[in-house]
């Protein structure tokens, strides 16, 4: 492919020597391609020339021609320093690079050339032996994004008519592009800004990717196991976690091919390994191709491990060992170094410290874990980050006799996380019902796309730390200011399941593959007594249930008539949505006809049903009966009505998420995101050169003096969480910045005396606002910092009298303008929306209604961008005191409509601004009729956000 010619993370051009743009580093990126292998995506380099000069000559004539219109056997030395000298401004270019045993050689390259204010030529080649696996795709992404931090707009292509491929890229990247031919040559235009469609190619695309590269580790057929070696300690955890996954496979499916080196061999039949296992010396005599390696050596003997395995085409790493980021800042670089090593050579790396994966088929069982005693095949995927985690999941799982269709332990999750796995979960159908424990989440906001699209079809059920991400030694995840109810909206938002732990999580999880969802919340109830009733009662309403009218007492000793004609009424019941059955002898022990009957009539009728038998935990046969289909349908059983009930009030919260409208992404009239990045852009210096920060961030804690946002009263900006770089707007670029997304700032003029005051009224208009900019006093009526409805001049002199004597007593300094006058706004209920950029998160909205009652009882609402329609009236609906803003004790309804519309803008401009570190809308004054903003304070900083939509993975 050849030619001539995501919002990403918003980053103002380094500087260095002579005010030239420094290398830009955030640009790089490690992505995975359309087959599901990987390749780092970096800035050219000077340094690059012999290698330019070799992907060149290695072109075939037809590609050359294609990208140069003429043939051209070697770049001259004038080309070549045109080509890798570029300033990353006006001229940037990139290169995918894959890792040889030569070091790095260039696989594609993607360039711009500014050719005015707003366009610039872009050209493309791709290595004629890597066409087809997306490069062009990728790279046209990145430039893109790239290209928009400089300030371009536009693309402009000049591809020969016959090269319909790279046509094709520019068409199928979801941008809108114009085409004309002119002496032979087509010439493409089109708008580079992110649009509906080209952000849903990208994550189209992430998607297929990622899942097609996780699929290729879970239907591995060849293995290679790679231990500490000959001269290692037999006793060592590495020999040990070696010696233990060799055993797996080799009394696994005899399917696989099972490589050995390092490792002692396992026994078969007269001392004989299996057939399908056999010992190499080294990994340079194992026969290629390979699938998946399996890797349990020291830290240190880690990388070169995995550049010796590349020869064999493997196409992932399961690390079992340990002593990488766990271990602190040096084991953080050696993983870091690992993982560049991994993805330069187009591996996905599984850990490390990871437990292993287990697989249960379509083309077999794949056991490549520490489990002696995997589960069964099943509908359920799984997936946790530590070892010991796994094997509490696989004792759960065995405990309730569930079988698993895949289990994947990440360790210390540096590449292959829980999005990859879901990714490849949405695809999957053998996978009905998939459960996270997450110990920590690198990237709540795709997490949220993710999680989001995966729980539109499937149940998703997550266990997450209470008060935000927990963040266990060896993660590498950004500090948190945000909230501990931002984890919540973001797992709302998300329309996953939350539980508490993995108990929860299985009891759910059996529930979703076992039975249909409920069609509504009621639910009947049968049980062996009047106070297993009201047991049961109350757990479902704690649950989120209501009980229906029919609910049944079945004494113990029930004639199997009588049991049949209770439980056939009970399902005969229109008016109940689900039913759960709790019945605990107290004398004869298991009730074996009850639960047959339930059984069958759970499977004729389709009816969601738990139970809570004595002696019945779990999956099991007493509990199974065909359907009318044939197919055989389990109730699951629980060990007390509070699981039961717990299990079906989540199962009825999903199916009702599902079936709710959840919006469409606002996009308010008259945003013009443009101009609000020509505001940032003029008004926030360069960055000096280094300062940009390392992706991960420091390992788990943020800095010392840090206070979480829900900690700080709603008026005051938390700057602790804004970077030293942060540049405060005046009142002035505030409003001209809000005005770039039709959010209109009421202004204030700036005085210092009555003299002034009384000049500004009357250019403004009686009557008017008087207010003090004193911290302390600031939007404070009840303190005298505000007074409301000045009518004329004799007022407004006493009033500025007494405010500026209240200013002094709270040391205001008098060379400043402590005060402002303001026009009058319609009355109405003042609120507060904010943005705050937070390091994890990324921009997080709250809203609250104003005044102390909110503060003190922290009474606010929090969301994550971006944001639909539906979120942002959750948002404001879900605030305590919101029955202010709907006719509360016979006040008149007020403009909620227009309120949303504000929230929606600074959503908007949250989400598309990663520099705007602080925003704050205090007050927002909304009526009958429209919401004013009275006042507006900004910060800007430099862009640090990880999370953006391009496709890229974890550096």
């Amino acid at each position: 492919m050849a030619g001539a010619a995501d919002d990403g993370p918003q980053v103002t051009p380094t500087t260095g020597a002579a005010g030239e743009t420094a290398y830009p580093d955030a640009w790089e990126a490690d992505v995975v391609l359309h087959d599901g292998s990987t390749t780092h995506v970096r800035p050219i380099r000077p340094s690059d020339a012999d290698a330019l000069q070799a992907f060149h000559v290695g072109q075939s004539e037809r590609s050359t021609y294609m990208r140069f219109f003429a043939p051209l056997e070697r770049l001259s030395d004038r080309d070549l320093h045109r080509l890798v000298a570029v300033d990353h401004q006006d001229r940037a270019a990139l290169v995918a690079v894959a890792s040889g045993s030569d070091g790095e050689q260039i696989i594609a390259v993607a360039r711009y050339d500014r050719i005015g204010t707003d366009d610039a030529e872009v050209a493309f080649n791709v290595a004629d032996a890597h066409q087809g696996r997306g490069l062009g795709s990728v790279l046209l992404e990145h430039l893109a994004a790239a290209a928009r931090e400089r300030g371009v707009r536009r693309f402009v292509a000049e591809v020969l008519p016959q090269n319909g491929r790279m046509i094709g890229v520019f068409r199928d990247a979801g941008f809108e592009i114009r085409q004309h031919t002119d002496d032979g040559v087509v010439t493409v235009t089109f708008d580079i800004d992110p649009t509906d469609r080209s952000l849903e190619v990208m994550a189209d695309r992430e998607h297929r990717a990622e899942a097609r590269s996780v699929r290729a580790l879970l239907t591995a057929r060849s293995v290679v196991v790679l231990g500490p070696g000959e001269g290692a300690d037999p006793a060592s955890m590495d020999a040990r976690a070696a010696a233990r996954v060799l055993e797996s496979l080799a009394q696994g499916d005899p399917g696989v091919q099972v490589h050995v080196v390092g490792v002692a061999m396992p026994a078969g039949g007269a001392d004989a390994p299996p057939a399908h296992v056999r010992a190499w010396p080294t990994l340079e005599d194992v026969p290629e191709p390979v699938d998946l390696a399996v890797v349990a050596v020291g830290p240190h003997e880690a990388p070169a491990a995995v550049r010796a395995l590349a020869p064999l085409g493997v196409r992932g790493v399961v690390l079992l060992s340990t002593g990488f980021a766990e271990t602190g800042p040096a084991g953080l670089e050696r993983q870091r170094s690992l993982l560049r090593t991994t993805h330069g050579l187009g591996m996905r790396l599984v850990g490390p410290g990871s437990f292993g994966l287990v697989a249960t088929g379509p083309g077999g069982p794949l056991n490549v874990s520490l489990a002696t005693d995997p589960p069964p095949e099943g509908r359920i995927g799984l997936f946790c980050q530590s070892a010991p985690m796994a094997v509490t999941m696989l004792a759960a799982v065995r405990e309730r006799g569930l079988g698993i269709s895949e289990l994947v332990s990440a360790g210390n999750r540096a590449d292959v996380s829980g999005n990859d796995l879901m990714q490849f979960w949405g695809d999957d159908e053998r996978t009905d019902v998939v459960g996270l424990h997450l110990e920590s989440i690198g990237n709540p906001r795709k997490f949220t796309r993710v999680a989001r699209r995966l729980a539109a079809v499937k149940p998703v059920v997550v266990v997450a730390g209470r008060s935000g991400p927990v963040v266990p030694a060896g993660h590498a995840v950004r500090p948190t200011h945000a909230p501990r109810r931002t984890l919540d909206e973001v797992l709302r938002q998300a329309g996953v399941v939350r539980v508490e732990d993995v108990h929860q999580l299985l009891d759910v999880a059996q529930l979703f593959a076992h039975q249909p969802l409920p069609a509504g919340r009621r639910v009947a109830l049968l049980t062996s007594s009047p106070a297993l009733t009201a047991l049961a009662a109350q757990a479902a309403s704690s649950s989120g249930l209501v009980v229906s009218g029919t609910t049944a007492v079945l004494a113990e000793d029930a004639t199997p008539e009588e049991v049949r004609i209770v439980v056939d009424a009970l399902y005969a019941d229109p008016d109940s949505d689900a039913v759960a059955v709790v019945r605990v002898p107290t004398l004869d022990g298991r009730d074996h006809v009850l639960a047959e009957v339930v059984a069958a009539a759970a499977a004729r009728t389709g009816r969601p049903t738990v139970a809570c038998l004595d002696g019945l935990r779990g999956v099991t046969e007493a509990l199974t009966a065909p359907g009318p289909d044939g197919r055989p349908r389990t109730v699951p059983a629980y060990p007390t009505p509070e699981t039961a009930l717990l299990a079906l009030g989540r199962s009825a919260r999903y199916a009702r998420w599902r079936t709710d409208d959840r919006g469409h992404l606002v996009h308010p009239d008259g945003v013009d995101v443009r101009a609000a990045r020509r505001v940032v852009a003029e008004r926030l210096p360069a960055v000096p050169t280094g300062a940009l920060p390392s992706d991960d961030g420091p390992l788990g804690a943020g800095p010392a003096d840090a206070v979480p946002l829900d900690a700080v009263p709603l008026d005051a900006v938390p700057l602790d969480a804004v970077p030293l770089d942060a540049v405060p707007l005046d009142q002035e670029a505030t409003a001209q910045l809000l005005a770039c997304v039709g959010v209109a700032v009421l202004p204030a003029v700036h005085v210092r005396d009555a003299d002034e005051a009384v000049a500004a009224a009357e250019r403004i208009g009686w009557p008017v606002a008087l207010k003090t900019t004193v911290p302390a006093l600031r939007h404070r009526a009840d303190l005298g910092g505000v007074r409301l409805d000045v009518v004329d001049e004799q007022e407004l002199r006493v009033d500025v009298a007494e405010v500026l004597a209240l200013a002094a007593s709270h040391h205001a300094d008098p060379a400043e303008a402590p005060l402002e006058v303001q026009a009058m706004a319609p009355h109405g209920s003042s609120c507060v929306v904010r943005s705050v950029e937070d390091p994890l998160f990324g921009p997080v909205i709250s809203f609250g209604l104003a005044g102390d009652a909110s503060d003190l009882l922290g009474d606010v609402t929090y969301g994550v961008p971006p944001l639909t329609d539906v979120d942002v009236a959750a948002l404001v609906r879900s605030a305590r005191a919101a029955p202010r803003l709907f006719g509360y004790r016979g006040l008149p309804a007020l403009d909620v409509d227009a309120l949303e519309d504000v929230i929606a803008r600074v959503a908007v401009l949250a989400d598309a601004l990663p520099e705007l570190r602080s925003l704050e809308l205090n007050p927002v004054v909304v009526s009958e009729r429209g919401a004013v903003v009275l006042g507006a304070r900004a910060v800007l900083a430099h862009a640090d956000r990880t999370d953006t939509p391009l496709r890229r993975l974890r550096r």
